[in-house]
């Protein structure tokens, strides 16, 4: 009788290594979880948390902020 195909893995490589993960530090205004070393934008105006790759969004979001591009 075999083992569950799981159980063979884990008996072939080992337990998967939990201190690999990343650390999780939060969650963003758009309510994008921020890890342990993302670039973060705090809002000093309203406390708000923004990843930076999210800051486009929460500047037309928030404020009306309008990207363009110039003639």
């Amino acid at each position: 009788m075999r083992d569950h195909p799981v159980i063979e893995q884990i008996n072939r490589t080992g337990f998967p290594n939990m201190i690999s993960q990343p650390v999780h530090a939060g969650i963003d205004y758009f309510g994008s979880e921020i890890l342990a070393g993302d670039e973060i934008v705090i809002d000093e105006n309203t406390g708000e948390v923004v990843l930076k790759e999210n800051l486009e969004d929460y500047l037309v979001e928030v404020y009306e902020f309008r990207f363009t591009t110039a003639e």
